[in-house]
Parts: C-alpha cells; structure tokens; sequence
C-alpha cells in the first residue's frame, strides 16, 4: 500500500515541477501578501491634512497652528478665509480636517479667559476622524497647559477650548466607510475572476480553433467576449447597492446616475484586467492565481482599510496608480458626501486614462493570442 501511495506522491510532485508558473505564484503570493500586510498595515492616524481659517492672524494664533503641523498627526497644507473654501476643500478630498481660529482668540488668550477654536473632521472616514479629534484634542490641551505655565494662568483650567465638528457621519459609524467600499471591491473581484477565465476555458476545451476558423472577426469576438460580463458587471453593482441601502441603511446622498456613469469606467478596466490575465495564463488555476495577485494588492493599497495618507510613501505612491483608490473616492463622494462631478472629475479623469490604455493594451494581446 505504502509503496502505491508513494507513487501517486512522486507522480504529483513531478507534474508541480513541470508547471512552473503555477508553482511560482504559489509560493510568490503568500510572500507578497505578507511583505504588503507588514508594510502597509497601521492602525496609527498619521499626516491628516489640515485646512486652516486662522481670522486671529496674531503671533498667538500662529503658535497654535504650529502646534499642529510640527506634530507627525497633522500636515498643514491649505488656508482658507471663510467656511465655503473650507467645505470645498474637504468635499474635494484635499483636506480630511479643517481648524477655524477665531478673530478674538488671542485678545482672549491674553484676557486669561478661554479662546474657543473649531475642529472640522471629515466622518466619512470614522477611524481616522476618531483618531484625528483624539489628537486634536491633545494638541490643544498641549498647548493650554503650556500658555497656563507661561501667563501663569492658574485660575484658568484650559486657555484652550476645542470645538469639534463632525462632517457627513456625526454618529461616526464605520458601516459608512466600509459600505461603498464593498460595493467597488465586489465588482472589482467578481468582474476580474470571470473574464480572466473566458479565453483560457475556450483554450481548454479546445473551442479556441473554432473561433478562430469562425467568420467572426477579431474585434466581433473581443466584444462579443466583454459585453456578457458588462451585463453581469451593472447587475451586480444595482443588486450590491439596493442590498446595502435596504437592509443596511448605506446612504445614498449623491447623483445614482453620475454612480452608474463613473461606474462604468470602473467596469471596463476592470474586464480589460482580466482579459490580460487571461491571455497570458495556460489554464484556470493559473488564472485564479494571477487574480488573485492582483486583487489582494489593491484591497490593502487602495484606501479601503486604511486611509492612503498614513501610509508610508513608497505605499502612497503604489496607491496612486492602482484605479480602484480614485473609484473608491469617487463612490465615497456620491454616496457619503452627496458631492458631484465638480469635485470627482480628477479621479474621473485618471480613471478614464488608466482605463483607455489597459484596454489598448489588453485588446492588443487578446488579439495575438487568437492569432
């Protein structure tokens, strides 16, 4: 018995040499996995960027906003005079928070009594709008213990009083990040998974010379192969989104027709994705396992954990050319923050350009390969 059983064993082993693209994503994916894992994964909310209204303007005021930039929490990277470049800055993104000093701060920091300042956060993001008031409140109570030792303001508890704000999600429940996030890794898995399988099972069963001795031609079958799974790509996305508005309350505060237009772009990169990988797989297996390269990168990279500005910058840098980060603003915008193409059409923009080439690219190779 032994002997048989150790037969098959060696017969195995010899049939994993012979595939070595297999085996080498085999052991190269948990490899990448845990190189991406380690590196990227942190629970700290760090470099926040800040939007500032300081209407104090006095040397007082800009000792506070130091306060904040010289601490690795927060990164001061706009001004603003009133409360609309404010909310501009954080609907577009740019800013994920926003502090307001007010014209009396420092006449009241001098007086000894207490100078009320506002935090801004941005709530679609309840972990770091969590972490950002955390810090925020720090800073300031910081900053009242050193003006209390410096004025000698003993009859004062706090010179200091911080004033938050909470923007889109005030009950900062995580099911709002979380949510539209989903709905863009769903149709980014299901949509890659299938059309990386559509010309290597055509290989497989060995259907690929029928089609090519067909009268169809080349771009008739390309589009014949991609129209099935853009149908099954706008199904799922309606049926994902209806599931989290009706049974888990996913606002929806945006444009749905802008969603379905942007998703679009979405989709078709995503199809062109797996054609690529299907024309340079030898059979199914090969094929989950390049999909599977591809989308567990971008489940960490793209923002849909954790925020893209605490990581570190090698990371930053991945994220920005990976689609699924500016689709996920995008869904995150219209859903959350109920904002339109006048903020989205730089993510738009991008994705369209990251779009138009995969599939330049990918419609180049599937083609070679009929060939």
């Amino acid at each position: 018995m032994w002997q048989r059983m150790l037969s098959v064993i060696v017969k195995e082993f010899i049939q994993l040499r012979r595939d070595r693209r297999s085996m080498a994503m085999v052991f190269a994916l948990p490899i990448i996995q845990m190189c991406i894992l380690g590196y990227v994964v942190r629970t700290d909310i760090e470099n926040v960027s800040l939007v500032i209204w300081d209407a104090s303007n006095t040397p007082e005021s800009r000792e506070l906003i130091e306060s904040f930039d010289k601490t690795e929490f927060f990164n001061v990277n706009y001004y603003a005079f009133d409360y609309e470049e404010i909310a501009r800055r954080i609907e577009s993104g740019d800013a994920k928070g926003a502090l307001v000093i007010p014209p009396e701060y420092s006449k009241n920091i001098n007086r000894g009594e207490t100078a009320q300042v506002q935090f801004f956060t941005d709530g679609s993001e309840p972990g770091a709008g969590i972490q950002s008031l955390a810090n925020a409140n720090l800073i300031a109570a910081n900053k009242s213990t050193e003006l209390m030792n410096k004025k000698q303001l003993g009859e004062v508890q706090l010179p200091i009083s911080l004033q938050p704000r909470i923007w889109y999600n005030p009950a900062m429940q995580s099911s709002v990040f979380y949510l539209p996030g989903f709905v863009g890794i769903l149709m980014q898995n299901i949509t890659i998974i299938l059309t990386s399988l559509a010309i290597v099972r055509e290989r497989e069963r060995g259907t690929m010379e029928q089609l090519n001795i067909s009268p169809l031609r080349r771009g008739e079958l390309i589009l014949g192969k991609l129209i099935p799974y853009i149908i099954i790509g706008y199904t799922q996305l309606l049926l994902v989104v209806t599931t989290a508005i009706v049974i888990f309350d996913m606002p929806m505060r945006g444009n749905f027709l802008l969603l379905l237009a942007l998703s679009s772009l979405f989709l078709t990169f995503s199809l062109a994705i797996g054609l690529l990988i299907s024309t340079i797989s030898q059979n199914q297996f090969q094929a989950m396992q390049a999909s599977f390269m591809v989308l567990v990168p971008t489940v960490f990279l793209s923002g849909f954990i954790f925020p893209v500005e605490s990581m570190p910058k090698v990371a930053q840098w991945i994220a920005s050319v990976i689609p699924l980060t500016y689709y996920l603003r995008i869904l995150r915008g219209i859903v959350v923050k109920g904002v339109g193409i006048e903020y989205l059409w730089q993510e738009a923009a991008i994705l369209a350009g990251m779009t138009a080439l995969t599939l330049i690219f990918a419609t180049v190779r599937v083609r070679k390969s009929l060939d």
